[in-house]
């Protein structure tokens, strides 16, 4: 009975810890993380205000049909941002939107119809229905609000605005961190006073933090991988002369300019440009970027013979070069996403057997009141 318990307490916490990360990487990252949530009521019944839903990445999601909730970036619809709504339809430019509760698709307003480009996450449909989930709106908006205002107020203090904005929030998750790494060194070395008998652990433990550390540095490094590319859109008028620069181009014709790809960090990263519309080509399609430099490409459109506003995407891929760029073209070539689960693997194990290793040399050791701890017994099993 008391394994079970422990069992289901176990499975409740990393529900919870499941969560609070989707929550906190989706802050991060700008788009839904396995949850997402909606706001308003353009999608009632089948989603009320504040009600979240599973959210699948739309790279694993597969193709789009119509029927799906899908998570986009708008460019109109109450000022541009993330919205989720139903697809109903599909035309040569796009796919053709609506809320459940709306009796107009967006695309009847001034909402262009939505690229693939534009789709960032799918809702999960168990047997043909949204997963409602409820409650989830409200408890990230005041977790956001906390953490925005934490932001704010520490970097009033410091005098920085680099601890801002999703780059900021990743910062500080690695710094808390890492504080509490540190404490928890002190504190592990530290002389134990004499405590009664109870056989129970007391303090953090020793691999949660660590298991802590890793996931804020991974979360921080998916989020530079992340935040500076996904999809670039172009708006280009295709007309009967042309005119300078690229955002007039005579109907039929091709038309380049210079693309900048930068690198503000202090990693080197590796860039991979693919079109996502026709008419559309980049050169070179992969670049290596140094630390705080920037890398100049060419991108050409081609207008369309007949004359109208078109929409040009080409979508960017980031990862951080501390894996051969053989491999990572390699992982690259299988999905877009294999390279930055490599990368992450990487940096996450790495730092997770650093804290295991000072374990195993003393210089952190596990607190117990009375008997060996849990992390005593687990090494006792391996060896």
């Amino acid at each position: 009975m008391m394994a079970l318990r422990r069992g289901v307490a176990v499975a409740v916490e990393g529900a919870v810890a499941l969560f609070l990360v989707a929550m906190v990487a989706g802050q991060v990252l700008g788009q839904p993380v396995l949850l997402g949530y909606v706001t308003t009521g353009s999608m009632q019944p089948t989603l009320e205000p504040g009600d979240g839903f599973v959210a699948v990445p739309a790279e694993v999601a597969g193709p789009v049909e119509e029927g799906d909730v899908v998570t986009f970036r708008a460019e109109e619809i109450q000022g541009g941002g993330l919205t989720t709504h139903r697809v109903v339809g599909e035309t040569e430019r796009g796919y053709v939107t609506r809320g459940d509760n709306n009796p107009f698709t967006d695309q009847d307003g001034d909402e262009p119809p939505v690229t693939e480009a534009q789709i960032v996450a799918v809702a999960w449909r168990p047997g043909g229905e949204v997963l409602a989930v409820p409650g989830v709106g409200a408890f990230v908006t005041l977790t956001q609000g906390v953490l925005t205002e934490g932001q704010r107020r520490l970097a009033a203090a410091l005098g920085t605005r680099s601890l801002l904005g999703t780059q900021g929030l990743a910062y500080l998750l690695v710094g808390l961190s890492v504080a509490a790494y540190v404490a928890d060194l002190l504190v592990g070395g530290g002389r134990r006073r004499p405590e009664r008998d109870t056989g129970r652990e007391t303090g953090t433990s020793v691999r949660l933090v660590v298991a802590v550390f890793a996931a804020a540095v991974v979360l921080s490094a998916t989020a530079t991988m992340v935040v500076p590319a996904g999809p670039q859109e172009f708006g280009v008028v295709s007309a009967e002369s042309d005119s300078p620069g690229i955002r007039i181009v005579e109907q039929g014709t091709t038309e380049s300019t210079r693309y900048v790809l930068g690198n503000g960090g202090f990693v080197p990263m590796v860039t991979y440009v693919d079109p996502a519309s026709d008419g559309v080509a980049f050169e070179p399609s992969a670049a290596v970027i140094p630390p705080q430099s920037t890398v100049n490409a060419t991108l050409t459109l081609t207008a369309p013979p007949d004359t109208g506003y078109y929409r040009y995407f080409v979508v960017e891929h980031r990862y951080l070069l501390l894996l051969p760029q053989s491999t990572i073209r390699a992982l690259y070539g299988v999905h877009p996403w294999a390279p930055i689960v490599a990368i992450d693997g990487l940096l996450g194990g790495s730092f997770y057997l650093l804290g295991v290793a000072l374990v195993d040399t003393g210089r952190v050791r596990s607190r117990s009141r009375d008997g060996p701890s849990r992390l005593d017994r687990l090494r006792s099993r391996l060896t």
